[in-house]
């Protein structure tokens, strides 16, 4: 039977966390893990809602070692609870504060609360743990057409290989040890991959925090050792650029959930002085690509897998990638392992006989000098009435004129795809990945049709 080490560190006495100042070893993760295992209840699943990221990374294990699955949804909405139930009736929730979450809870337990531990006091674990390829990690979810989220298998020898391609495209493999701070939750596939796995499976050390505004960024920044490595989105970056504030030397910037501006990414480096990488890939299909956007447009495939077209689609398999999978997004082969990101099939609109992709659309508008964030949104037939379906767009651009701002956007797209109206808001409904989800968006259009409010050049 193949398996693959819980983790990569050489050592009991090496960094694996960052919590509150303290350095947290590979031999007090694993007496954590194997304490809190010891606390779950006969449930096969359990719901991670922990916020610090080392709780979670502990319930992780700790549900590894229980032989447990972790479920990992979008959201922890009553909706989205409901839904688990009637997927896992035995789910628990494992977290580590006050929770609404309707579920049997099991809180975790703080070393000094429970049991008293210091550091001196933990006994050394005999071994790291060897965990089966086949055992079954997580159930990560998508939302499902009608509405019921559908569960994704996430196995650990997939994972491992996974996070084992990554760690080697961006230079983890090596003798350096880096320290992770993300701004993104661990919960989800991207926070779960380069902040969690990325950690156990590349010697790295992640820091436990989430923070989310730029003090907290460049505090939890400053709080780690280097060489460091920051995982975050477009939205994340561009408030941090904007911010003013004096960031901490950084080593290598991530940044997935959202398409990244070729400014942005130049931008980026020039003021953090780090090489940033942009990672493409699904919940589905994991971590597939990667590619230093400010020298190159082309996305640069992880070693052994492949892109096949079938009918009008793309399929990814081979490598970690355990069974095909078809690729929601418009690509473009440039040679077997090099493609061209075109946008998402769903965002795909055609008005009066010409098509565009709204993907396209947003990144124009975002290369506006001083629009701050930006998107393009298309209204449901429905929603359209009688009349012609016309796209809208909410800008963020303080200080910019609206004439400006038109005028600007004429000079980049075609006139029929000229939003009626483009509306100037405070910020956009981002979530905390920083992505933008349609309910959002659809709510925003409508409080504005409702209510007439904020400035719009239409």
């Amino acid at each position: 039977m193949t398996t693959f080490p819980l983790v990569t560190h050489r050592g009991m006495d090496e960094a694996l966390a960052y919590r509150h100042g303290e350095v947290v070893t590979v031999g007090q993760f694993l007496h954590d893990a194997r304490r809190l295992a010891a606390l779950y209840p006969p449930g096969r699943h359990v719901l991670n809602a922990c916020t610090d990221r080392y709780h979670f990374t502990v319930g992780l294990a700790a549900a590894l070692l229980a032989d447990r699955i972790s479920l990992l949804p979008p959201t922890h909405t009553p909706e989205m609870v409901r839904q688990l139930r009637l997927l896992a009736p035995d789910v628990f929730c494992l977290s580590d504060g006050p929770t609404t979450i309707d579920l049997p809870r099991v809180a975790y337990p703080e070393a000094d609360e429970a049991s008293g531990d210091s550091p001196e006091a933990v006994p050394v674990p005999a071994g790291i743990p060897q965990i089966p390829a086949g055992q079954t990690v997580a159930h990560v979810f998508t939302s499902g057409s009608t509405g019921v989220p559908l569960p994704h298998r996430k196995t650990w020898g997939a994972l491992v290989r996974n996070m084992q391609a990554g760690a080697a495209r961006l230079g983890l493999e090596g003798g350096a040890r880096y320290s992770i701070v993300g701004t993104v939750p661990p919960q989800h596939m991207y926070g779960f991959e380069s902040t969690v796995l990325l950690a156990l499976q590349g010697g790295a050390a992640l820091s436990a925090g989430h923070p989310f505004y730029p003090a907290d960024i460049c505090s939890a920044i400053a709080a780690v050792p280097r060489p460091r490595l920051l995982v975050t989105t477009p939205v994340h970056l561009r408030a941090l650029l904007c911010a003013g504030v004096d960031v901490p030397a950084l080593d290598l910037v991530l940044s997935a959930t959202a398409p990244m501006p070729a400014q942005l990414a130049q931008a980026a480096e020039a003021r953090l002085q780090a090489p940033l990488l942009e990672i493409y890939g699904s919940t589905e299909t994991g971590q597939i690509a990667t590619r230093r956007t400010a020298q190159a447009l082309p996305w640069t495939l992880l070693p052994d897998v492949r892109l096949v077209p079938q009918g009008d689609r793309m399929w990814a398999s081979g490598g970690h990638v355990e069974v095909p999978v078809a690729l929601g997004d418009v690509l473009e082969c440039v040679d077997d392992r090099h493609f061209l990101l075109h946008g998402r099939k769903a965002d795909l609109v055609n008005i009066a006989g010409k098509r565009n992709s709204l993907a396209y659309l947003n990144h124009q508008l975002n290369a506006i000098e001083g629009v701050q964030d930006g998107a393009f949104f298309m209204p449901d037939e429905d929603d359209a009435g009688a009349g012609v379906t016309r796209l809208l767009a909410f800008a963020v651009a303080p200080g910019l004129s609206q004439a400006a701002l038109r005028a600007a956007l004429r000079e980049r797209i075609d006139p029929v795809f000229m939003p009626r109206p483009l509306l100037l808001v405070q910020q956009l409904p981002r979530n905390s990945t920083g992505k933008l989800p349609r309910e959002a968006l659809q709510a925003l259009a409508q409080t504005h049709d409702q209510t007439g409010r904020g400035r719009h050049a239409g």
